[in-house]
């Protein structure tokens, strides 16, 4: 994968997440678990027969605790001479209280108050899976001063580095900024950046990129970008600024949202002005009002538009999957054809053992060469090596220890065994020694299958 730097649009280092909180610490969600606390005992009471005025009292208070919210919303749109759903729904359930109907009334408050809850809680299990990512860029830094004898080192704060800094990324560490390797080699694994499930092997002049994590060699790194513009914080700032984008089933509610409120509105007086005009009764004429508004209250499509894209969203980013968009997720929905174009999207991200193929002539078996190859990556990190000892321990192989591990970044590793043997587990031109012949004294070797000496030309007559 190649990362286009330049496309991304610059930030100033954000803070850091400060961890995920449950859904009651969103004021949202205290209210409307009062509401539906409230609106549950109002239902209880009114069942088993008490008095109107305490399953009233209840239920308006039900209409407190849910629709003030979305009531002061609703007027300070109305200060601004807009009407929006949100007065709306107020009005709808005043007026269903008004007809006798509190209970109704309640009902679409709770209904209201829970669906602004779940959108408050999306919202923020979205931005928490985002701003995580910044928890991957290590808090602190290494930054080397000085040459020769005269280095020193000191550590410091990574939002504080410069570009042309020089720090020391020690193995398992995570590189604290982005740049390009001065010196050193290892196998850094950014599968946050690129997705890849192997490590990259990183030698001089190889990028590497903030909130990585280093393997089992030591980096020196010289600093090509601040804090503000490492590609994690470019990444966490446009999905941050995607996120703000609105699917375009909002954007038409939201359009025709205002002229459609103030036409219900218009209606409902007009449903309740005329028939008194003409002499209808004030009950009757009230409850055919009331019942239009209710019914004819955008309530539903608003809450069936932002708050399941926001849930979407929500879900895939807990599974590691961010959604740039609403309207990303909303197309999805029509998709019919979708190409995936990385690793672990369609796989594990993990490698297996396929085959193993000793070398003819070697005397050993398949099992054999697996056996010896697992010991000698067993104490290896590397996703190969565990991909090996995987296999073995699968195929119930016994995997004898090796001594004297010694493991090379970006070549491989070799073992000593007590036979006064050594070999190593890589290609030779990654390990940088010679091919060498297997010796004869094996723990536990499997002797080859005796073969019978070819005929002699004097043979082949006598036979003739």
């Amino acid at each position: 994968m190649t990362t286009d730097v330049e496309a991304l649009p610059a930030a100033p280092a954000p803070p850091r997440a400060s961890g995920r909180a449950g859904l009651l610490s969103l004021p949202e969600a205290r209210w409307a678990l009062a509401a539906t606390a409230l609106f549950a005992a109002g239902g209880l009471a009114q069942l088993a027969g008490a008095p109107p005025w305490l399953w009233w009292t209840l239920y308006l208070a039900c209409y407190a605790a849910g629709g003030w919210e979305p009531g002061l919303a609703g007027l300070r749109a109305l200060r601004e001479r807009t009407l929006d759903v949100d007065l709306l729904m107020v009005l709808a359930a005043i007026g269903a209280a008004a007809i006798g109907q509190v209970l109704d009334g309640a009902l679409l408050i709770v209904i209201f108050a829970t669906s602004g809850a779940l959108e408050a809680y999306a919202t923020r299990r979205t931005r928490d899976a985002v701003r995580g990512l910044l928890d991957l860029t290590p808090g602190t830094a290494t930054r080397l001063t000085g040459r020769g004898a005269d280095e020193t080192e000191e550590v410091v704060d990574a939002e504080l580095l410069a570009v042309g800094d020089l720090i020391l990324v020690r193995p398992g560490e995570r590189v604290a900024a982005d740049g390009h390797v001065l010196d050193g080699t290892s196998e850094v694994d950014q599968a946050t950046i690129t997705g890849e499930g192997l490590p990259a092997p990183k030698a001089p002049g190889d990028e590497v990129f903030a909130g990585t994590l280093n393997g089992t060699g030591a980096l020196r790194v010289r600093v090509s970008r601040p804090a503000g513009e490492t590609v994690m914080a470019r990444i966490v700032a446009m999905v941050e600024q995607a996120s703000a984008t609105k699917a375009r089933t909002q954007l038409f509610v939201e359009r025709i949202e205002q002229r459609y409120s103030v036409a219900v509105v218009v209606a409902t007086l007009a449903l309740f002005a005329i028939p008194l005009a003409f002499g209808a009764d004030l009950r009757e004429t009230l409850l055919r009002a009331m019942t239009f508004m209710i019914v004819a209250s955008p309530c539903a499509v608003v809450l069936a538009t932002m708050p399941p894209l926001l849930a979407a969203i929500a879900n895939a980013g807990r599974h590691g999957v961010l959604v740039k968009s609403a309207v990303a997720m909303e197309r999805i929905g029509a998709a019919t054809v979708v190409a995936f174009d990385k690793t672990g999207t369609l796989t594990e991200g993990a490698p297996h053992l396929a085959e193993v193929r000793p070398l003819p002539g070697s005397g050993l078996s398949e099992q054999d060469l697996l056996a010896l190859a697992a010991a000698a990556e067993r104490s290896s990190e590397h996703p190969l090596a565990r991909a090996v000892v995987a296999a073995a321990r699968e195929a119930g192989l016994p995997l004898a220890e090796a001594t004297e591990f010694a493991s090379f970044p970006g070549r491989g590793c070799g073992p000593g065994w007590p036979a006064a043997w050594s070999r190593s587990a890589g290609p030779p031109q990654m390990t940088g020694r010679a091919s060498q012949p297997v010796p004869q004294a094996l723990p536990q070797p499997v002797p080859p299958p005796p073969t019978r000496p070819a005929p002699s030309p004097a043979s082949w007559r006598s036979t003739a």
